[in-house]
């Protein structure tokens, strides 16, 4: 079922995105080369619980970790683990959630470790935009599935694979909600966008082919053909024109021109 949050719900939703955004920028200023994948997922975890909030992702279906926390080929749900360092040239997507007040939030970020290639660069910044190209269509009286169609237009152009075994969702007691948000072009447009429906959209992008496998861990994916993959998530408010983006801070909010 599909809900829609009252203006009250939707306070506690904007205060979630608002810590989660601030998680994000504290995970942003840690990451460097000799690091291990705990090491960010313990930045995450006392990140969030010193604001006041609970990791929605720790003990989820038996998730071990506050942070999926997936490198280069890892499209996403990486466990983190004290053996796994990070290193200069990798790509780092962290995906992680804060409950605040019984409300969730949830946003993904890549990052380079270090300088890395140029291909890698380009991957980063083309699934971030393509998130923003995406919400263009979030908006009330369009379809859920014109916000993939949207994304893909942007993708198709640099030959990059479009993950369709993984899609965003809705989200606001509970981190997964109707309805799934695909990143792709469908045959039907899906339900309804209303004002006051809350999603979070995550372009999953790989350099390769779109093909994605799961490991032996029952959790993490990883591209079928080795290639590096960037995920870029953002919790969003429906309403009548633009969309709201509930995990930025207002800085960043200037930088890409959105409310």
């Amino acid at each position: 079922m599909i809900t829609i949050k009252s203006e009250h719900e939707i306070e506690l939703m904007r205060k979630a995105g608002e810590i989660l955004a601030r998680v994000h920028l504290e995970i942003a200023d840690a990451i460097r080369p000799g690091m291990t994948t705990l090491d960010v997922d313990r930045i995450c975890e006392k990140t969030i619980r010193s604001m006041g909030c609970i990791p929605s992702f720790k003990d989820y279906d038996g998730f071990p970790a506050s942070a999926c926390v997936s490198v280069n080929d890892e499209v996403v749900h990486g466990i983190p683990s004290k053996h796994r360092y990070l290193e200069e040239g990798d790509i780092v997507s962290v995906d992680t959630g804060v409950i605040y007040k019984g409300w969730q939030s949830d946003a993904a970020r890549t990052h380079a470790v270090g300088k890395i290639s140029d291909e890698a660069a380009q991957l980063i910044e083309v699934t971030r935009n393509s998130f923003f190209a995406g919400i263009k269509a979030a908006v009330a009286g369009n379809h859920v599935h014109d916000i993939g169609r949207a994304i893909e237009d942007y993708i198709i152009p640099y030959g990059y694979g479009i993950v369709e075994d993984l899609v965003g969702h809705g989200i606001g007691q509970e981190m997964h909600e109707d309805p799934e948000v695909p990143n792709f072009t469908c045959t039907t447009r899906g339900p309804k966008l209303r004002e006051n429906m809350t999603l979070a959209v995550e372009p999953m992008i790989n350099m390769g082919t779109y093909a994605v496998r799961e490991t032996d861990n029952g959790w993490t994916f990883v591209t079928e053909d080795g290639s590096y993959s960037a995920h870029y998530e953002n919790t969003i408010l429906i309403r009548k024109g633009e969309p709201e983006v509930l995990s930025l801070t207002e800085e960043e909010k200037k930088l890409y021109g959105v409310l």
